[in-house]
């Protein structure tokens, strides 16, 4: 090997050892906040990338973990605890935890891994340029939405009237909610909403949803129907009514089908980001970024159970059929 190569090997080395060793190196101890509704499995790729990029707890790294357990009114006092623990990064969940973070701090960075609408709500003044303390990863809903309709109609021929369950106390769903019925309006299909802003609410929709001829039900994900997936699915199956979700933990636990992003993949991606905050990155300076890759997934158990047949076709198309 000449001196030339070997210099060039050796910067290059240089150059990329810093991206994967520098938080090992550092005798820097970090705290990051990690504010949710309640803890779920897709969150842990985010941790567990954090460790491949040399940010391990126990060690190097504190993580103050806290949750709202269904009470969205908690989201401000859970924000107002990190800045009290001046932690170098915030972590936030569902759109209201962002928005409660962005009230308590403006110069603490905060990291949304899936948020709704950034831009509509307030959050980022553009998605090119996010403007302040916030970045992230955000969902492209209105764009799913209509693909999420065309998937119904596709296994329903004769679709043309169906239920959009959502939480109303979450300002990102009122956008959600608008794209949604403007994009059933475009396929010719009626929606009727169903409000509810907390747990005690859903007894009430669900009797109502169940007097009327529909031919499915949509959610509109948030913490609060996380926080109720179990009883949801349990009713629309109960109902025989076909139902359309926006992620894949519904259909392993008996939904009929789901297309949307692939949550763990985006968790995991939002690592990246703390890492480059924690480098010295300015949020300001980070756009926001959207996916590209989606996922279509159906339970054939449950489309049998209930009497929906789904054509092969779209079966042919789906990332994932479980049985």
């Amino acid at each position: 090997m000449n001196r030339r190569h070997f210099i060039v090997l050796v910067s290059a080395g240089l150059a990329v050892l810093p991206l994967r060793t520098r938080a090992q190196q550092s005798n820097t101890v970090w705290r990051i906040g990690f504010v949710a509704h309640k803890h779920e499995g897709f969150y842990e790729p985010l941790f567990r990338h954090l460790r491949e990029l040399g940010y391990e707890e126990g060690r190097n790294l504190i993580v103050e973990r806290r949750y709202a357990h269904g009470n969205a009114d908690r989201f401000q006092e859970l924000a107002d605890e990190m800045v009290r623990l001046n932690v170098n990064v915030i972590i936030v969940v569902p759109t209201p935890a962002a928005q409660a973070a962005k009230r308590a701090t403006t110069t603490i960075p905060i990291v949304h891994p899936a948020v709704m609408d950034p831009v509509g709500t307030g959050l980022v003044a553009s998605l090119a340029r996010p403007g302040g303390n916030l970045t992230g990863l955000a969902i492209p809903d209105a764009e799913l939405t209509a693909k999420r309709l065309d998937v119904l109609r596709e296994v329903i021929p004769h679709l043309s009237n169906g239920a959009v369950l959502w939480n109303a106390a979450n300002p990102a769903n009122a956008l959600a909610w608008r794209e949604t019925d403007k994009a059933a309006h475009a396929l010719d299909v009626t929606l009727q909403s169903y409000e509810v802003q907390n747990v005690n609410d859903f007894e009430g929709a669900f009797a109502k949803i169940a007097q009327q001829h529909l031919d499915f039900l949509y959610v509109l994900q948030d913490a609060l129907m996380l926080g109720n997936r179990r009883q949801i699915i349990d009713f629309v199956n109960r109902n025989r009514l076909a139902s359309m979700f926006v992620g894949k933990e519904w259909v392993e636990q008996g939904g009929l089908m789901c297309y949307g992003v692939r949550l763990p993949e985006w968790y995991r991606r939002a690592a990246s980001y703390v890492d480059k905050i924690l480098r010295g990155a300015k949020p300001a300076d980070l756009p926001v970024e959207q996916p590209t890759l989606f996922e279509l997934v159906f339970n054939a158990k449950t489309a049998k159970e209930i009497g929906v047949a789904i054509p092969p076709s779209v079966l042919s198309r789906a990332d994932e059929v479980i049985e």
